[in-house]
């Protein structure tokens, strides 16, 4: 299995972008052993429509049109189910036993996401109550995919 994010938008501070190469070599280095090729990160282009829903669909269409083939997605969604860290590990464990060839993970735009991506996603997925800009959320997103992995190898990166 293999690791999607497709987002919108592109990050551009050198922090956000120094965390995410960071925990994205992490996974490219343990997650091989582990079952898990690689994680992809494809960043789209913000739709530039005046009208809210015509830009959430645009972007929700771009979205699903960019899926690998045989992908789990999941859509990133402040209404979405929460997850415990030992959960989340739980949910990506049983999609991988599952054979998926992909676990997609969709991250919207400013708007959220289209109608058209929330009815294709098999699960909506919160990170938090709290609101989080774009760019930390993808990184706290990467970080518990590595943190999923050291879970599995049974590394004491992760205490309960």
């Amino acid at each position: 299995m293999q690791f999607d994010i497709l987002a919108i938008g592109r990050l551009k501070q050198d922090a956000e972008l120094k965390l995410q190469s960071r925990y994205i070599e992490r996974i490219n280095k343990s997650g091989p052993s582990l079952g898990i090729k690689s994680l992809q990160l494809t960043e789209l282009v913000e739709a530039k429509s005046q009208e809210t829903q015509a830009r959430k669909s645009d972007e929700a269409k771009r979205l699903i049109s960019s899926l690998p083939k045989d992908a789990y997605l999941i859509a990133l969604d402040e209404k979405g189910k929460s997850f415990s860290t030992s959960e989340f590990a739980e949910l990506i464990q049983k999609r991988k036993e599952d054979g998926h060839g992909s676990l997609s993970f969709a991250i919207g735009g400013p708007d959220g996401h289209g109608a058209e991506l929330l009815e294709e996603a098999s699960l909506k997925l919160s990170l938090s109550k709290l609101t989080l800009p774009h760019g930390l959320a993808r990184v706290f997103l990467i970080e518990q995919l590595y943190r999923s992995l050291t879970i599995w190898s049974g590394h004491p990166y992760h205490r309960e």
